[in-house]
């Protein structure tokens, strides 16, 4: 079998043929391995520790081979689940195999539990057992935050180990060992440096798509070489086309249920709010091309028109309101359009929060017990006895004066000297800037 032939066979993917077998060959998360922390001791023969941890990160960074660093030492069993996969029943038979190991051999299971936050709290509620007996060392992945989808007494029994997404020198460095290594391509190909920044670039700080995508392009470039080429063992270059072939389109790095999702979102909103047009488009074209549900983004659309853009231009929100049932409508792709374009509209749009302070400033005093009588006047007067009580007598009705505004007392003494509404003089609100003092100085003339 020719070396060539030996990669075109492998049985195992390049990222399981070049996964470290220490933490110091890790690429990145320095600020976890430094010496006396939880994962150095876990993985130290000389420390008997059984502790359990929750690897919190997005996908690529190590969380599943850290665990089988942990697992592979000293007298240690490793056991793997998957939350899509398993159930409340295996996890109990590995829980009761993992008693049976502790107590009759005095070896401890590593449970590896990947995507966690995919259990009902019933399933985990099932591990605490195993965890507050050290029957097993629970080492758990998710991408989410532990804080929302992780039962409560399961993280007091746990530490939180946060890994962050690998630099594009880490996934660099990883490429090149990947290409070099026995186990790997062994040099019997090189990147031309295109080819090598394309694959930085896709990869997006996982480590498993960077070598997928190396993988997929090394095999591209075999397939397309003549049998002279091969049988002369010198090292082929991949370039940017074969990596482009293996890859047609970036896969964008965003879990809909994770910290993704909630970082794009945030971006794209304070973009909007920032008046920045094109970083919006750029989150909304990540949101989009993530396959997210484009009813949430046209529902983000009509809060942002109304608490951002408010009274400087109140047709935003009836854009918003239009965007959001055209899409409806029309689904997608074609949604991305009216998306884009009320994105666009809200951006570059003049922004008043005035609305937005007024209805929470007023919540606020309702909330703290400033709450006076309605003036009498003011009061329903449309049922019988209404009268006797005083109600409505007195009102005046705006119409009958020629300014359809009149003076008049419409809040209790405690309010009186209350402003919840402050105009900007931003866009359209500048007129109601203009009008709103005048109408007020009529409406309290009784103040003197």
């Amino acid at each position: 079998m020719s070396s060539f032939a030996s990669i075109t066979s492998a049985t195992a993917p390049l990222a399981v043929r070049v996964r470290p077998t220490s933490l110091d060959e890790l690429a990145g998360q320095s600020a976890i391995l430094r010496a006396g922390s939880p994962l150095r001791n876990l993985a130290n023969p000389e420390f008997d520790s059984a502790a359990s941890i929750v690897l919190y990160g997005p996908p690529g960074v190590g969380k599943t081979t850290i665990a089988q660093i942990i697992a592979r030492r000293g007298n240690r069993r490793f056991a793997e689940l998957s939350a899509i996969t398993a159930g409340v029943k295996e996890v109990r038979e590995v829980i009761e195999a993992a008693r049976n190991e502790m107590h009759s051999f005095g070896i401890r299971t590593v449970l590896f539990l990947d995507e966690i936050h995919r259990f009902s709290k019933a399933q985990q509620d099932a591990l605490l057992p195993a965890v507050e007996n050290g029957w097993v060392i629970l080492i758990a992945a998710t991408t989410e935050n532990p804080s929302f989808s992780i039962i409560s007494p399961l993280l007091s029994r746990s530490l939180i180990v946060r890994l962050e997404a690998l630099s594009d020198a880490d996934i660099a460095a990883l490429i090149a060992r990947a290409v070099a290594s026995p186990n790997g391509l062994a040099g019997l190909v090189t990147l031309e440096a295109e080819a090598g920044n394309a694959i930085v670039r896709l990869a997006q700080g996982d480590a498993r798509r960077a070598l997928t995508l190396l993988e997929a392009a090394a095999l591209a470039k075999i397939a397309s070489s003549d049998a002279e080429q091969l049988a002369s063992g010198a090292a082929i270059a991949i370039t940017l086309a074969e990596v482009q072939a293996a890859q047609e389109q970036a896969i964008v790095h965003y879990d809909k249920s994770g910290d993704q999702h909630y970082d794009v979102i945030s971006a794209f909103i304070k973009s909007v709010r920032g008046s920045d047009a094109d970083a919006a488009i750029h989150y909304l074209a990540r949101m989009i091309e993530a396959g997210e549900d484009p009813r949430f983004i046209a529902r983000r659309l009509m809060i942002l028109a109304a608490e951002d853009v408010g009274l400087a231009d109140p047709q935003a929100l009836v854009l918003a309101t239009a965007t959001a049932q055209c899409v409806a409508l029309i689904g997608m792709p074609e949604g991305r359009i009216p998306l884009a374009e009320a994105t666009i509209y809200l951006a570059l749009a003049p922004k008043s929060n005035t609305a937005y302070n007024a209805i929470n400033a007023a919540l606020d005093d309702v909330r703290t017990g400033l709450i006076p009588d309605v003036p009498a006047a003011l009061r329903s007067s449309n049922y019988a006895g209404a009268a006797k009580l005083g109600n409505g007598k007195g009102y005046a009705y705006p119409h009958d004066d020629p300014r359809a505004v009149l003076e008049q007392r419409y809040l209790g003494d405690e309010l009186l000297q209350r402003s919840y509404y402050r105009p900007k003089e931003l866009g359209a609100e500048a007129a109601l800037a203009e009008r709103w003092p005048r109408l007020r100085a009529i409406i309290r003339a009784f103040r003197g």
